[in-house]
């Protein structure tokens, strides 16, 4: 792989707050006109997780939940709203620490998270979104492909797309942005047999690659009132084939700590 010695990270101007059955593809677009911008071969389009649960409806109304027994008795646990709850447990597959104010889950999907990436900021107004919850996409593989072919189809050149979210780690403080979705690139690099400084042939060395353009990402897209979902990442380059985000879920055999 070559590396780049230079990437510009540019955040999107004027992407509106999203609702469902919006376009993303043609906000992307409206956007980089925006800006000035055009599309390039190897460029990046980070997207939040958020606008595109939002685009594909992905958005609940809590009245419409009945938490079942199951639900109730961990709320009560963990001090949450059981709807809530309720919605914690259907995205799951099972629920692997639990305290007040914080469930950790394993999603359906294979990611380990909090409250099953259920969340209530930054998806209404504060009296909206206590009445609201907001699901990860059920297929960020599926939204990113979609989109990466929409929008190099458009733009004639051929981009790639990963699909951002916030997750907290097991043994640091903080979040960092990682990558849910992601096609166009690979998301895993195995440097595995490529030299080192000295000649000496790496071993175990394998790259989260789309999980560090995610991370990079967030430095601008932000987490709070930032109001800057679509971050475009230009100057890397790659010649792995390309493999979608799923490959970066660590397979059981492989889990030391589960």
């Amino acid at each position: 792989m070559n590396r780049a010695s230079a990437v510009q990270i540019l955040a999107l101007p004027g992407i509106p707050m999203v609702k469902a059955g919006d376009d993303i593809a043609a906000l992307i677009e409206a956007g980089l006109v925006r800006a000035g911008l055009r599309l390039q071969a190897g460029d990046v389009l980070v997207i939040a997780q958020k606008i595109v649960s939002k685009a594909e409806g992905r958005l609940i109304d809590l009245a419409s939940v009945t938490p079942s027994a199951e639900a109730v008795k961990l709320a009560e646990q963990v001090q949450k709203d059981p709807r809530v709850i309720e919605l914690i447990l259907s995205e799951s597959v099972r629920v692997v620490r639990a305290r007040p104010n914080l469930v950790i889950t394993q999603h359906r999907l294979g990611f380990v998270m909090a409250n099953a990436g259920v969340d209530q900021s930054n998806i209404a107004s504060a009296e909206e979104a206590a009445q609201h919850a907001l699901l990860l996409p059920r297929d960020p593989d599926g939204s990113a492909e979609a989109l990466r072919a929409r929008l190099s189809s458009a733009a004639g050149v051929a981009v790639a797309v990963i699909i951002n979210d916030s997750f907290g780690r097991a043994w640091r403080r903080g979040t960092v942005g990682v990558a849910i979705g992601a096609a166009g690139l690979p998301a895993l690099l195995d440097l595995r047999g490529t030299p080192d400084l000295f000649g000496r042939a790496l071993q175990v060395t394998v790259s989260g690659f789309a999980d560090e353009i995610a991370a990079a990402a967030s430095l601008v897209m932000g987490q709070a009132d930032e109001a800057q979902p679509v971050v475009l990442v230009r100057g890397l380059t790659w010649r792995a084939p390309d493999a979608p985000a799923s490959e970066l879920v660590r397979p059981p055999a492989e889990d030391l700590f589960r």
